[in-house]
């Protein structure tokens, strides 16, 4: 089988994200939030998905590149009436002490070599592609209506090129500003210039004000880009993936809508943002996850995952009318697993707030309720701490006693003892101790002496790449023989010969996994670190950094087999297990390391 990987870049500005092409096409768009339904869905359907397109006449060969240290997209097209460039990108800059992040697409058209011919396709969608918008040709615009807000395309080609889908020869740089919500206001040439310097120069100096060593920078640089995007910044939350249904192995089935916040994966994200020393972004996560705690109160559990406004409500629906990602159906809008029982999620808060107890550069002494967030989380460790549960992978309709789960219960009962004791609570620090030792013993419960190896659960023989954070978590002394015969047991068990990581081998609901978990082998790496096995983690390291796209994109899953990526695309969640794998490795090393 051939190598497949996702031919899109991706482009945002904390307010919405947008998929293009190498042909550059917009295949996924959402608006006008992130979990909104797209207007561009050519990647789940290229017939009802609509289409935005900058194309010649005939056969062309195309390069897709990133400017330098920025979420601006360059994709390039060679034809045979000569070259042109589409820079793509969402305005992001400051501008009267704030952040200004308008739902504006812009597409910049130059032509490099003689005079192409090409020919613009803009047909949004509403409702999944259920319904095609309506146009309306003004003096200067196309209105788009149909989705309730209207969205205008507002343009220097002559419009009636646009709507009647005509070539037309590009011998001046011409301009797409795509609008939510009304018309735009202001000289589109000058103004489209002045976002597209601005942004630039927003992202540059982003980077610049990040920590980031010298270990594989131009990843780990890509890396806190992409992340960033994730952001909803209006919440705080970051979500798992831009996409929707992208399966992880074909005909798998396993198409899941990622478009929303899992509780269990904030300890990772915010771990990560803190490597690269952008606290803004943490306070804006650690507000999103503090207003569940709060709202959810003396409830008797959170869900696993929250849409970007903390809404509960994610009912899972299946679109029939919809192709899917190369026919792979189903397509899947909503979340199941927002329903299920996962128990780690309530230590998962505790540790990722942990920091603004524990690191000076947040005031504490102003958070008031402080006593009470704390008993209420402790409250539900307490209810669920002997429960089984569906676990990090989300059995669908498997439970046990994980390992996993009450790790980061110990963990959380370790991080809420350290924020009692800060905040003068003895009695919290004393029940939050009691709670950790529970805990421990049904950790220890999952061990397997004779095979020096902890399960994946109580009373099961299989393993999992979830236990390496037994590890990271300093649950066992990483520098004793303990943890480097359990990493022993999992690299031969789970380990592939190109440095991939299976979740497990065992089957589930769908029977068993055909492809990798790529953030289980940036945890490889982590522990490899942890353990002392420095040489061993760089070259694991090494050899995943050549399964990203041609723009340094990483998907959620990798076929062993073939290399290809496969599952929801590009996955925060995999570029976080890279930033923090990156850093794990830089901190052991006591010489600069390049590419």
């Amino acid at each position: 089988m051939e190598k497949h990987t996702y031919q899109t870049g991706l482009i945002g500005n904390c307010a919405f994200l947008a998929h293009i092409n190498k042909n550059t096409n917009i295949e996924w768009m959402c608006w006008p939030r992130f979990d909104s339904p797209f207007i561009f869905g050519g990647l789940l359907d290229n017939k009802k998905g609509g289409e935005f397109s900058i194309l010649p006449k005939g056969e062309f060969s195309t390069k897709q590149i990133y400017l330098e240290n920025t979420n601006v997209l360059r994709t390039e097209i060679t034809c045979a009436n000569g070259k042109y460039r589409v820079t793509d990108f969402a305005p992001r800059f400051l501008k009267h002490g704030r952040y200004l992040k308008p739902l504006i697409l812009i597409r910049k058209i130059e032509a490099i070599e003689g005079t192409p011919h090409i020919r613009v396709k803009c047909n949004p969608v509403c409702d999944y592609g259920r319904l095609k918008q309506d146009r309306l040709q003004g003096s200067d615009s196309i209105e788009f209506m149909g989705c309730g807000e209207k969205m205008t395309l507002t343009s220097n080609i002559p419009l009636t090129y646009l709507i009647d889908e005509e070539y037309f020869s590009l011998n001046e740089t011409k301009y797409l500003l795509l609008n939510y919500g009304g018309e735009f206001e202001g000289s589109l040439v000058s103004t489209s210039e002045e976002y597209l310097r601005e942004t630039i120069d927003y992202w540059r100096l982003w980077i610049k004000h990040s920590s980031i060593a010298t270990f594989y920078q131009p990843y780990v640089i890509r890396s806190a880009l992409v992340l960033k995007i994730h952001q909803y910044e209006d919440t705080g939350a970051i979500i798992a993936a831009s996409t929707s249904s992208l399966p992880e192995f074909p005909g798998s089935e396993r198409n899941w809508d990622y478009r929303y916040c899992w509780l269990r994966d904030t300890y990772y994200v915010l771990t990560s943002l803190n490597h690269i020393g952008h606290f803004e972004e943490m306070e804006r996560y650690f507000s999103y996850v503090a207003d569940i705690s709060l709202s959810a109160g003396d409830s008797f559990r959170y869900q696993p995952l929250y849409s970007i406004t903390g809404k509960k409500d994610l009912t899972e629906t299946i679109m029939e009318h919809l192709d899917g990602y190369m026919g792979n159906k189903p397509v899947r809008i909503g979340n199941q697993a927002s329903e299920h029982v996962q128990n780690d999620i309530y230590g998962q808060v505790l540790i990722s707030l942990l920091p603004l107890y524990t690191d000076h550069r947040f005031i504490f002494s102003e958070r008031k309720d402080s006593d009470k967030w704390i008993a209420s989380i402790l409250n539900k460790i307490e209810r669920t701490i002997d429960e089984k549960d569906a676990g990090i992978w989300e059995f669908r309709n498997i439970a046990h006693i994980h390992c996993y789960s009450n790790l980061f219960q110990w963990a959380g009962c370790n991080a809420a003892e350290k924020i009692a004791l800060t905040i003068g609570n003895d009695e919290l620090a004393t029940r939050a101790r009691d709670l950790k030792a529970r805990a421990a013993v049904h950790i220890e419960s999952c061990y397997d002496a004779e095979r020096k190896v902890y399960t994946h659960a109580a009373g099961s023989p299989h393993l999992d790449a979830s236990t390496l954070q037994l590890i990271m978590m300093n649950y066992i002394d990483p520098e004793s023989q303990k943890a480097k015969d359990h990493l022993a047991a999992l690299e031969k068990e789970l380990k592939t010969d190109g440095g991939l990581f299976y979740r497990y081998i065992h089957s589930d609901d769908f029977g068993k996994p055909k492809t990798t978990f790529l953030i289980c082998a940036f945890w490889y790496v982590e522990a490899l670190a942890c353990v002392g096995r420095i040489d061993d983690a760089i070259r694991e390291f090494e050899k995943l950094m050549k399964y990203c796209n041609h723009l340094l994109l990483f998907s959620e899953d990798v076929d062993e087999q073939t290399g290809s990526q496969w599952g929801n695309f590009p996955q925060a969640y995999s570029h976080v297990g890279l930033m923090n794998a990156a850093y794990r490795i830089a901190i052991k090393l006591d010489r600069p390391t390049f590419l």
